[in-house]
């Protein structure tokens, strides 16, 4: 095993190679069930030996002592450890399972079922052999802190859910969203010490980790952070923990369960709520639960029911309400959001007269994965500032992309000019528009952005005179070399 200290770019080829190891019997949007359990359980068993080494060494050799659960942040079971399975050559994967559900089970406050339910013992997709070359490979590293730090290996941990989203496109939606929109939004609801943050649909864990890079960035202590997020699919959720475990991150509770049909966090007098809300729910949701939103027990339905088929304003009602009297949101929405009448429609306007809504940011088309459509941000405050009171801030940022091939990007510049525009709060031509709530009205609370922002298109056409003397000019061209064509056809006749 190699003991030398690892680079990000060693790390994130050793991540590649494991998806590669797995390629053929396992498809490409399984990867992540099996490799980030395994790189977990890696990591947790090579921190255990490195904290069990030191115990060792203070007591003179006491194995007891070293072994006691004080002195490990999770403790290893016998017969669970990496090398119980490493020295397995038949049914790997029911050892697998036996070590992960060992493990679960005795750090239950934190890991109960971190590991998800992949069927590792399913000889069809994931044989003997394929597990053991598997297991081998991740035993190349030493993944304790001595070798990789926490944001090091958070970072390559990083790498791979982005690389997964690559390989399956269209599914990656449902768990991976450009980190560049990530940054956006965590650039907008500028978290500080001390703040909690909620995010009710958060995937793999994106948006909460960016507000802790915003701390690290301003130099503030990102550990006093309280994090909280809920997520309905069993992986990601999953994904989401180890993935705030390994950036080192203590503080934080996420759940998995249905936001909309049953919301996880509560206090006495009903949802909890926070400082900073953030989100990228699933755009247009149809089976979100309306049979019970117009006597919602949690108090949601502020502005109305959504339609039945399209859970877009339940998500925003729900961030809503779960912002503190201070609090403040970003979330991304598909752009029918902000023009969709009947119930959608009743709803913006009730959001609009309660003059919570800040600022509605397009962005431009084909940066999400698995769909084409472009998206937009809106960011809700509680409390606006008295200078943005009764107005909203509207950002046409759709030509804000590098176009590639199959689909756009969202460079750092392209972010920063964005929340320049949204920092600045007042009009630039073909960009933004600082609309009044008079001007909402007048479009009948209608907030498709080009309502407010009129593109001038520039045409650089000739007059008629000039271009009817250029016409007459190729004409004569044209005539010359014809001319001229015929006088050479002429010599081959």
């Amino acid at each position: 095993m190699n003991k030398n200290k690892l680079t990000l770019s060693q790390l994130e080829q050793y991540l590649s190679k494991a998806a590669w190891i797995l390629k053929g019997p396992v498809d490409a949007s399984d990867f992540k069930v099996y490799i980030f359990p395994l790189l977990f359980f890696k990591r947790i068993s090579d921190v255990y030996d490195e904290e069990y080494n030191l115990a060792l060494s203070e007591s003179d050799g006491d194995i007891e002592y070293a072994s006691l659960p004080e002195f490990h942040r999770f403790e290893v079971p016998e017969d669970c450890h990496w090398k119980n399975v490493r020295e397995t050559t038949t049914n790997v994967g029911l050892a697998i399972e036996k070590a992960l559900r060992g493990i679960e089970q005795v750090n239950q406050e934190f890991l109960y079922g971190i590991f998800g339910d992949a069927q590792w013992s399913n000889k069809n997709k994931l044989s003997d052999k394929l597990l053991i070359d598997l297991i081998e490979h991740f035993s190349q590293y030493n993944l304790g802190n001595e070798n990789v730090n926490p944001d090091m290996l958070g970072n390559a941990y990083e790498y791979l859910i982005k690389h997964f989203a690559d390989l399956t496109n269209k599914k990656a939606g449902e768990f991976y969203t450009p980190r560049s929109v990530v940054h956006l939004l965590g650039l907008i609801l500028d978290p500080h010490e001390g703040q909690s943050i909620y995010d009710p649909a958060c995937g793999t864990g994106g948006m909460l980790l960016e507000c802790v890079d915003h701390l690290k960035h301003n130099k503030e202590d990102y550990r006093t952070l309280k994090l909280f997020g809920q997520e309905k699919n069993l992986t990601s959720s999953s994904i989401a923990r180890m993935n705030m475990f390994l950036h080192g991150i203590e503080d934080f509770q996420i759940f998995r369960g249905d936001t909309l049909r049953n919301p996880a966090f509560f206090e006495a007098d009903g949802l909890k709520t926070f400082d900073c809300v953030i989100a990228n729910p699933p755009f247009s949701l149809k089976e979100w639960g309306a049979e019970n939103w117009a006597n919602d027990p949690f108090g949601r339905n502020i502005a109305g029911v959504p339609p039945k088929g399209n859970g877009d304003m339940a998500w925003v009602q729900h961030m809503i309400k779960s912002m503190n009297s201070t609090g403040r949101m970003t979330v991304v929405l598909p752009h029918g959001a902000l023009f969709r009448k009947g119930a959608e429609g009743k709803i913006r306007k009730k959001l609009l007269e309660d003059d919570l809504l800040e600022a509605v940011i397009g962005l431009g088309a084909n940066i999400f994965y698995g769909t084409q459509l472009a998206a937009c941000v809106l960011v809700f405050k509680q409390n606006k500032d008295s200078s943005k009171k009764e107005q909203v801030l509207f950002i046409d940022a759709s030509d804000q992309i590098r176009v590639g091939r199959a689909q756009n990007f969202l460079e750092p510049a392209h972010v920063n000019q964005i929340f320049d525009w949204y920092s600045q709060n007042k009009d630039v031509e073909n960009y933004v528009k600082v609309a009044s709530m008079s001007d909402i009205e007048e479009n009948d609370f209608n907030l498709n952005i080009p309502l407010y922002i009129e593109k001038i298109i520039e045409d650089n056409l000739p007059s008629v005179e000039d271009a009817l003397s250029d016409l007459k000019l190729s004409w004569n061209e044209s005539l010359k070399a014809e001319k001229k064509f015929k006088k050479i056809l002429k010599e081959f006749i």
